[in-house]
This record gives C-alpha cells, structure tokens and sequence, in this order.
C-alpha cells in the first residue's frame, strides 16, 4: 500500500481516538435476521403483465396474502391483471422454483369445479396448464 493509504489509515485511527474518548466504545450492535422465523415456509408471488405502458412488476404483496391459498383465491378473484410467471421461495431452506405451471394446472381445476373462468387468468391458463 502506498502513502495515500498509509494517511487514510491514520486519519481513520485518529477520529476512531477521539470519538472513543469522547463518546465511550464503538460496538456495532446485533442486527436481527432478515427472514423472520415465521417465514419456514413456501412465500409465493405472481409476476404480473400491466400493458405496454407499464409493463412487467411484482407486485407490492402483503406477508400475510404469500402463501398459495390466498395466491390462488386472489387469482381467482382477478387481483392480478394478467399473471405471467409464479414463483416459489422458501428463504429459511435457500431455495426457490417457478410454480407457473402446478398453480395453473390447480386454476384450472378450481375453475372446472365453478363452472366459469375469470377473464383476467384465462390466457395464463390456456398457456400453463397440462
């Protein structure tokens, strides 16, 4: 390293001096976990389709609405405009899979069972379901 490091480095050990005689120990605290415990579980979100103007989004989703029921009985209500792609992750296990076409496939049932079919899934449908 050259001299411009060498002053760098006594420059910062000069304020980390005076701010511990000033200010007492400098300790970086605990920060708690990003993935909450409660999230050992399958999250799901829809990759939604807003039109040519705005475009693909994900879009802004509750914790509490992430699992697949709710996903499921959302898209059945036609909370989503036009979904594309629907993936799965599991953030305490490090995985995650694209659900598209198993979420199709139980739409399609669902919608069988009802007797109709929202507009808003039926191309998503007719591409993913087998």
């Amino acid at each position: 390293m050259g001299e411009g490091q060498d002053k760098l480095d006594s420059q910062f050990d000069c304020r980390a001096a005076i701010f511990s005689a000033c200010c007492g120990e400098l300790r970086m605290r605990q920060s708690p976990s990003i993935v909450p415990d409660s999230f050992d579980r399958d999250i799901y979100l829809v990759l939604d389709d807003f039109g040519d103007r705005l475009g693909w989004a994900w879009p802004e989703t509750d914790v509490a609405d992430t699992d697949r029921a709710t996903v499921i009985r959302h898209l059945l209500e036609g909370q989503y405009s036009s979904p594309v792609r629907i993936v799965a992750f599991n953030p305490a296990e490090g995985r995650s899979r694209d659900v598209t076409d198993d979420i199709a496939a139980e739409l399609a049932q669902a919608c069988a069972d009802r007797g109709e079919t929202p507009v808003s899934i039926a191309d998503f449908i007719d591409d993913h379901a087998r």
